[in-house]
């Protein structure tokens, strides 16, 4: 099928990994893709003394953490804090946690990263005992078979899907309401989607059936399956860490979903139907057609 046949015609303009769940992401101009979504996507995260993840929702601060992938290690960065450098081939004791209602395997990264996140997340008067665990390869999380429609597709400790797709479009529209009411136009990482489209209308992401990605190895294919329910996440401002209402409340007024339960929806969580090992890159095309109900 040449790309004229589709009915859509768009470019990734962005891919980003956030390779420790709910901390900064990562800009990145190629990437691979992989069974569980882009490589190193949420491949670590932060877990409380019960084994229980935290996130910005409890820790707003975790957005301050910086990570940089290296070719042999992930380094960590905060403010006030000396850098974390985490080898990709190094993990320690293997524990089970939990990542909403999933119990995973995963292995703990040490005591010296266990403390640098206890330290800079502690806030005065409240300690806090956390530890750095990365997930094990060896298991198979999938996502719920109800929206994959019985695909078995994995993913690492994202909160359920593989990829979630935003649009550049999607993101000028909210700022425009948002600045018509007086507010600051945000950015698009308080959305933490791994690819970002250009070229196509606001919300197109909503309505496509399978995205074709044209890589150098071939064609990827990416199935968009569930709209994406936003918690209170995007009110925070990922430069500051501080939390106001407007993101939210702006979106409440145009982004109630029925196909979620009237849920307010921002971007697609998407699963991987083909083209693992295949380099994703910053321009690369995306041909789809619209998917009507």
């Amino acid at each position: 099928m040449t790309s004229a046949a589709f009915d859509l015609q768009a470019t990734i303009a962005r891919l980003l990994v956030y390779p420790v769940k709910s901390c900064a992401g990562v800009d990145l101009p190629e990437v691979l893709l992989t069974e569980t979504g882009l490589e190193f996507d949420r491949a670590w995260m932060v877990v409380d003394a019960e084994g229980e993840f935290v996130s910005q929702r409890e820790l707003p601060r975790m957005a301050l953490i910086q990570p940089k992938l290296k070719q042999f290690e992930m380094v960590l960065r905060a403010p006030g804090m000396l850098a974390l450098h985490v080898a990709y081939d190094r993990v320690e004791q293997p524990m089970r946690v939990r990542v909403w209602d999933d119990e995973v395997a995963a292995y703990d990264m040490g005591d010296v990263a266990a403390q640098w996140f206890s330290d800079f997340l502690s806030e005065p008067g409240k300690p806090q005992k956390l530890r750095l665990v990365r997930f094990d390869p060896e298991h198979k999380r999938l996502s719920s078979l109800k929206w994959t429609n019985g695909v078995e597709a994995q993913n690492q400790f994202a909160d359920g899907f593989a990829v979630l797709v935003a649009s550049e479009a999607s993101l000028t529209e909210l700022n425009e309401k948002l600045v018509a009411e007086g507010h600051e136009a945000v950015v698009m990482e308080r959305f933490r989607p791994n690819i970002v489209l250009a070229g196509v209308e606001a919300q197109d992401e909503d309505r496509l059936e399978t995205m074709h990605i044209a890589t150098g190895e071939g064609e990827a294919l990416l199935q968009p399956v569930k709209p994406c329910p936003r918690c209170p996440m995007p009110d925070i401002d990922p430069k500051t860490a501080v939390s106001s209402p407007e993101v939210g409340d702006m979106l409440r007024t145009y982004r109630q979903n029925a196909r979620v339960d009237g849920a307010v929806t921002f971007g697609m969580n998407a699963i991987v139907l083909q083209g693992i090992d295949y380099m994703l890159k910053v321009g690369q095309p995306v041909s789809a057609n619209y998917r009507f109900e």
